[in-house]
């Protein structure tokens, strides 16, 4: 199905007490922002979006966190409360949009709660929190999002190790239950590859704050 870049304009935001009943483990947070390497994520893909972010419900706290990878901590685990309201870095309030969306195929592949394909996802999440962006890394990182940008094939000696970009996580997260996510083989997976892969559809959009 995919996900029209005028999604951000025809989806009317929605206060999380709305959305929280209708997010499911595995959905995917797809946001627009505006701070500096949103704007340079968004630059090198030529797109509105600029991270992605994976849900998952604790249940006994009673939270919706979030699993994301983020160029100033590394991976990490916030609750959903958080993620709609500031940036990693902070600031306050969260400045853009947020999409809550679905990819369809994880059904199919067994992502409900407490199912072998949501543990199987949760357990290579978790399993990467306190990975961190060493210098070598970071460099890496930039160098993908430069020849995303030039639209050249990434050579392999780039490609991820321990250290992903946000999209790339949540990428390697899919991968772990049998999906891949589509995406043209040029500079990094994008938090604009998840929104041009068919099989994803948006459900609404959070209202930040």
């Amino acid at each position: 199905m995919a996900i029209d870049d005028n999604v951000l304009k025809t989806l009317k935001p929605e206060p999380l007490s709305a959305l929280a009943g209708r997010v499911r483990d595995g959905d995917i947070l797809l946001c627009s922002a505006t701070d500096p390497f949103s704007r340079l994520i968004r630059w090198s893909t030529k797109s509105p979006w600029s991270h992605v972010a994976l849900a998952y419900r604790w249940r006994s706290v009673s939270r919706i966190m979030v699993f994301e990878a983020v160029q100033t901590i590394g991976v990490h685990a916030v609750t959903l409360d958080r993620f709609i309201s500031q940036t990693s870095t902070g600031q306050k309030p969260y400045p853009g949009n947020i999409i809550l969306a679905r990819h369809e195929a994880y059904a199919d592949k067994g992502g409900a709660a407490g199912g072998a394909a949501m543990n199987r996802l949760a357990d290579f999440a978790v399993d990467r929190f306190g990975d961190r962006f060493d210098g070598l890394e970071i460099l890496k990182i930039a160098a993908r999002i430069i020849f995303g940008h030039t639209g050249r094939k990434m050579p392999k000696f780039l490609g991820p190790k321990r250290a992903f970009i946000c999209s790339e996580y949540a990428a390697k997260c899919f991968e772990a239950v049998g999906i891949e996510i589509k995406w043209d083989g040029r500079g990094f997976i994008a938090p604009a590859s998840f929104a041009s892969d068919p099989a994803v559809k948006a459900i609404a959009q959070f209202e930040t704050r």
